[in-house]
């Protein structure tokens, strides 16, 4: 099994996440310095930042029942595994089994955030090519304008990243307040956007992803994803 895959699958964190630790060097097998892409046998003792980790065992895959949850998370949260991280999405939610989130959602903003156990499928949700919505309402420090609704929806350069957004839907809501949906999740993107009309937000929050919405979630709470659902976010799957 690949290292990353093996790291996941012990609910530590993403493969993404993996692959980070494994370049930083935080990671060791059987003692070793190791490297991406390196494979892990039945055998083999893993270590991140030297605490040994232990995967799934071969042909027990659903010994225990994966966790899909959908979180309205409150502003000051941060989305990270990281438990030394005062205010960290693992600690908040304290869930029973080792869990971690499908992609980010800035400490500053709240709304809807995915968690799971499943590192296998973290990747087929956020891959850029599969152009999965987000829906975001947006509040700013000015009235929203019918010239900034055509500038942010046809695409905004940001040269700090050195890249241009994708076209995306926007509509004015009601005076200082929009929505607008991406198909893409570059860093702290809407912000960006925003700033580079010269304004600034005040409030920023997730209400979808692909097809699950926040709905009547309160912020903190949490409720597991129903099956269509899970047939809506991964439909190539039949198993989850």
């Amino acid at each position: 099994m690949r290292l990353n895959k093996y790291i996941s699958e012990t609910g530590l964190c993403s493969r993404r996440e993996a692959d980070a630790l494994i370049a930083a060097g935080r990671v060791t097998i059987n003692g070793k310095p190791v490297e991406l892409g390196q494979q892990v046998g039945e055998t083999d003792e893993v270590r991140v930042d030297g605490k040994p980790v232990h995967g799934r065992v071969r042909g027990a895959e659903h010994a225990t029942r994966r966790v899909y949850i959908a979180l309205n998370k409150p502003v000051g949260i941060t989305c990270t595994t990281e438990r030394h991280v005062a205010g960290n999405i693992i600690d908040f939610i304290g869930h029973p089994q080792r869990i971690f989130p499908i992609g980010r959602l800035d400490k500053d903003s709240d709304g809807l955030i995915l968690l799971t156990s499943n590192g296998d499928i973290v990747n087929e949700i956020l891959r850029s090519e599969n152009n999965h919505e987000k829906e975001y309402l947006v509040t700013i420090d000015r009235p929203v304008t019918p010239e900034f609704v055509a500038g942010m929806a046809g695409g905004v350069h940001l040269p700090e990243l050195n890249a241009t957004t994708k076209r995306c839907r926007v509509e004015k809501i009601a005076g200082n307040t929009f929505r607008i949906v991406l198909t893409q999740g570059l860093n702290r993107q809407i912000r960006r956007m925003c700033e580079a009309f010269g304004c600034k937000v005040r409030r920023l929050q997730r209400v979808r992803i692909v097809n699950v919405r926040l709905g009547a979630l309160k912020p903190g709470q949490w409720r597991d994803l129903s099956e269509a659902e899970l047939r809506g976010l991964l439909p190539g799957r039949t198993i989850w």
